[in-house]
Parts: structure tokens; sequence; C-alpha cells
């Protein structure tokens, strides 16, 4: 994985902030707060898949909402006690980004909200998963049984 000093050249700074230090961008003012376009969300710092549009949804929180991780094991979960509060923290398992929080009031059937930051992610459209390198996700798109 790569240094810090490397990420800091790669990433912008509230990238860096959010997956490198556990910031948080502004709600209603990051790139995918109300994106509903198909596609994957994937780790900006190591490019694993994340979460896929087809959990997403619009929880009026201001950042982008899923109702569960598209590869659970890519996803880990810490007990978070910063900001005088107990929240569960998400984290991506390869490159230890932080992501955002996990919440148990979303709509999906574990009633569970991934609150994440745009910042920690980057959407692959659909339409060009072949050529990002995921292809693999393709036909999972076309397969209405999936998600």
């Amino acid at each position: 994985m790569e240094n810090r000093e490397d990420l800091k050249k790669r990433l912008t700074p509230i990238q860096y902030e959010v997956t490198q230090n556990s910031g948080t961008e502004p709600p209603f003012r990051n790139e995918y707060w109300n994106d509903f376009r198909e596609g994957l969300y994937v780790d900006i710092v190591s490019g694993k898949p994340l979460f896929s549009s087809r959990d997403k949804f619009d929880s009026s929180c201001g950042w982008p909402s899923f109702t569960k991780p598209l590869a659970e094991e890519e996803v880990i979960e810490k007990e978070d006690k910063s900001h005088f509060m107990v929240r569960t923290e998400v984290r991506s398992k390869t490159a230890d980004s932080h992501l955002g929080h996990v919440f148990d009031d979303g709509p999906g059937p574990e009633g569970l909200r991934y609150c994440i930051n745009s910042a920690s992610l980057r959407f692959i459209p659909k339409e060009k998963l072949t050529e990002e390198g995921y292809g693999e996700y393709v036909k999972w798109f076309n397969d209405e049984t999936k998600g």
C-alpha cells in the first residue's frame, strides 16, 4: 500500500483528510450524495469495490447512503467514541480507509444505513466497468435477481 506522502500527492485534500484522518466532508456539498446512476463505488485508495448503486438510497442525510456493502469482507466496523458519541465506524479492510458510519435506521431488510463520505469513494459507472477493470460486475448489474 502507498505511504502517506504518496497518498497526499495523489488524493485531494478532502479525500486525504477523510480517508487517512477519519474526517467528515460537509453534508449536501459532496460528490455523490444525490447521484443515483448505476455503477460501483470503490475505495478511493485501494480501488476495491465497496458499495453498489443497487443498494443506494436517499436518506436525506446529505451523504451517500447504502443498505449494505457490496463485499462485506472488504468493509470492517469499529466502535467510534469520538465527538462525545458512541457510533460504529466503517473502514475499508485493504486500505484501512475511513469511509463513514453505519446506523440502524435504514430501510433494507437488515435496517442498516451505511452513511459514507463521497471523498472516500470513486464511482465507476455501469457502462465503464469493463474499461476500468471491473468487468466481472457487468453481468451483476444486468441481472435483475441480484442485489
